[in-house]
């Protein structure tokens, strides 16, 4: 049986892949696993929290399994020909209560992880267009049969609309200088034509930053494509909304947008509702939903050294009480 600590997964085309799932032993120890409990794995991904689940669970145990990428679909499928305690479903965050209630599982779950955001195996594919460190196609969707990729949306887009999306998911200060020079420059089809414009607007002589300095835009253009915000607010609240009372939603987020949104999300959800004046006295006593199991958790310094792309990486725990 593969060790979960040093966890790998199948591809598409059967292959095995090796694959780091930041925060492992955190997520595990978060979710305190119920050796007969049903938990959901919203980001399959390629597999490795998934499998590190499975290996605590007993043979009633189940894990469902979800990820918008066919490709992480294709590997999850892989590994259910083998283990009969998975499901797995093509599906985004927001659709999780779809599919638990055609599971006939709404609110029995005992655990839920989120991990947010783009996947390495996705970032490491140029064909994929996430990363500015391969040249190929501008694409960035998670999904590449559904919605506009990158580069239609950035070959015709209002220069005021892409200054904004920059400045409002990047939160990059040179936002309207780079719409303007991406308006100027196109059309653009390939990640390096966008690496390219966006460098030649930082500014010549300045100290050199450890970061890309197309970093932010790309973050920005593939949180734009892809919806993920409004994904993670709805898939936070769905998420917590399946939940058994005692049972946990754990959410890995990698950059500040997310982590802010979910620590939001998590507040509200473990305090009392804000109530009309002069009600009764008997109606003042409001049950509290959530509870918040730790602060945020990040990676160790073990983890850091094995692998450097934990570092941004904020693990958030909550857990039903009501």
């Amino acid at each position: 049986m593969t060790d979960p600590l040093q966890p790998q997964s199948a591809s598409a085309d059967g292959s095995v892949l090796r694959h780091l799932p930041v925060l492992l032993f955190e997520v595990l120890h978060a979710l305190a696993i119920q050796k007969n409990g049903v938990y959901v794995d919203a980001t399959f991904g390629r597999g490795g929290h998934c499998q590190a689940m499975l290996a605590e669970l007993s043979n009633q145990g189940q894990v469902i399994a979800l990820d918008r990428d066919p490709q992480a679909i294709g590997a999850a499928e892989t590994l259910r020909i083998h283990e009969p305690r998975l499901q797995v479903f093509r599906a985004r965050f927001s659709e999780l209560g779809e599919v638990l209630g055609g599971c006939g599982l709404a609110g029995a779950i005992q655990g839920v992880l989120m991990d947010v955001g783009v996947s390495s195996p996705q970032v490491d594919d140029p064909d994929r267009g996430f990363s500015f460190r391969h040249s190929g196609p501008l694409d960035m969707r998670m999904d590449p049969s559904q919605g506009v990729d990158a580069a239609q949306w950035l070959n015709s887009a209002d220069e005021e609309v892409i200054a904004n999306i920059i400045w409002r998911y990047g939160e990059e200060r040179r936002a309207r200088r780079i719409a303007k020079a991406i308006v100027d420059a196109r059309p653009l089809s390939t990640t390096q034509d966008l690496a390219e414009v966006v460098a030649a607007c930082v500014p010549r002589g300045n100290v050199k930053s450890t970061k890309h300095p197309a970093t932010k835009t790309f973050q920005a253009v593939r949180i734009f494509i892809n919806d993920e915000l409004q994904e993670l607010q709805q898939g936070v609240q769905v998420a917590f909304d399946s939940l058994a009372v005692g049972g946990r939603l754990a959410v890995i987020s990698f950059h500040s947008l997310e982590d802010r949104q979910v620590k939001q999300a998590f507040k509200a959800l473990s305090q009392p509702p804000v109530l009309p004046r002069r009600l009764p006295v008997q109606d003042l006593h409001v049950a509290v939903r959530g509870r918040l199991v730790s602060g945020p958790i990040r990676a160790s310094q073990t983890e850091l050294d094995v692998n450097p792309r934990a570092r941004s990486a904020t693990l958030r725990v909550i857990e039903r009480v009501a």
